[in-house]
């Protein structure tokens, strides 16, 4: 998601430093790439040469150091950043960037960056809710800055409260949000419905599926990636729910489309991923059902078609978005449901196929339309998720 966007990082004087050599190394995995600065006072908690060795690049403290990339350091590091986010960001650091001082590498290249600036405070609990401190952050985000908030727990000094430097994955999931994408779904409503859905057949056992997800709550971050407001519907999961995506969290094929109905009208674009029963059970038993001698019957009846329903009263200028998972005749079977459902765009994969199905990383799909199919290669859920919304997006009334 990071891919060739290069990150200005910054770390101030903290015993959170270590945790900056994580971030560092975090990042470029991810594809960015990395140029730190690092304050005077920073360098006695970790070596300018352990971000050296991280980054291949030269870590830069003095304000009057030269290398071969960079002319004026201050100006051309801050040209050459696509975000410069500071990590972990001291008291101090703060309060001299929010108030326009610039006396070391780091103060002066942050005053020169015209990028997204990010800043993720770590501090003693008593240091952070001094109202100097929570002025100068206020500051900040007036300036543009967007902060990253710190954890709470058992601080270094020995102090409990808030002031841990944010974990790893909120950082990078919230520089990611601003700058890995461009922001083409900017003022759309999008909906996803991920998981399985548990149908209940007593107070201890229920009727589900092998859904883990995967793909649903891919599509709900690159939605949020590209710019929309996006909901997310989901049946119990055992992943991380996506940050900064509203979560509706249900149970049964019932609660899902109730919390899908209340919402619909507002939706720009609806995309039902999640493998939803098509029956449940006639009757739930309100105690344990015991077993017996013998065989034993299960009646069954159907549960709402959440599709179905959409398609039939959808509103002018929205877009619906459905999945077919098949074990034969793929393509046939999934174009019926196209037409029946009356929708825009099915995602339809084999559960046979290698590389698709539940529970993996990857997905084998064919995007299909009334007038258009494109077999997709195997990709990661999340390429696959991008590839769905470029589709959607191609078909969308202007």
């Amino acid at each position: 998601m990071l891919k060739g966007k290069n990150i200005l990082l910054g770390v101030s004087s903290s015993i959170a430093c270590y945790k900056a050599a994580y971030l560092t190394r975090a990042l470029i995995k991810r594809g960015a790439n990395v140029q730190v600065m690092m304050t005077q006072n920073a360098t006695q908690f970790l070596t300018p040469l352990t971000f050296e060795q991280l980054t291949g690049r030269k870590c830069l403290v003095d304000t009057f150091d030269r290398n071969f990339e960079f002319k004026v350091e201050h100006v051309s590091a801050a040209r050459w950043a696509d975000a410069c986010l500071i990590a972990p960001a001291s008291a101090n650091v703060l309060a001299k960037m929010a108030h326009g001082l610039a006396d070391d590498m780091l103060t002066t290249t942050v005053l020169a960056c015209d990028c997204p600036k990010f800043a993720a405070p770590a501090m003693n609990t008593h240091m952070y809710e001094n109202p100097a401190t929570q002025e100068n952050l206020e500051t900040l985000r007036r300036h543009g800055f967007t902060l990253i908030e710190p954890g709470e727990g058992y601080l270094a000094c020995g102090d409990v409260g808030k002031g841990r430097l944010a974990d790893e994955d909120q950082i990078l999931d919230t520089l990611e949000a601003a700058i890995a994408c461009e922001k083409d779904l900017q003022g759309k409503q999008v909906l996803v419905t991920a998981g399985p859905t548990q149908e209940a057949l007593d107070p201890v056992r229920y009727i589900t599926n092998h859904s883990t997800g995967k793909m649903g709550y891919a599509l709900a971050r690159a939605a949020m990636l590209r710019g929309a407001q996006v909901t997310l519907v989901t049946g119990k999961t055992e992943i991380p729910k996506p940050r900064f995506v509203e979560v509706r969290q249900v149970v049964s094929a019932r609660d899902m489309y109730e919390a899908v109905m209340e919402k619909a009208d507002r939706q720009d674009i609806l995309i039902l991923a999640a493998a939803v029963a098509d029956y449940r059970p006639r009757q739930v038993a309100a105690e344990k059902i015991k077993k017996m001698e013998g065989d034993s019957v299960l009646e069954l009846e159907r549960t709402d078609d959440i599709l179905a329903t959409l398609g039939a009263r959808r509103r002018p200028g929205q877009f619906l978005c459905g999945f077919s998972m098949e074990t034969e005749h793929m393509l046939e079977n999934s174009r019926k449901k196209l037409e029946k459902k009356k929708i825009d765009l099915i995602v339809a994969n084999n559960l046979r196929q290698e590389g698709a199905g539940f529970g993996t990383d990857t997905n084998v799909v064919t995007l299909i339309a009334r007038d258009w199919e494109e077999a997709l290669p195997k990709l990661t859920k999340d390429e696959t998720a991008m590839r769905i919304l470029d589709a959607i997006q191609a078909r969308m009334a202007p």
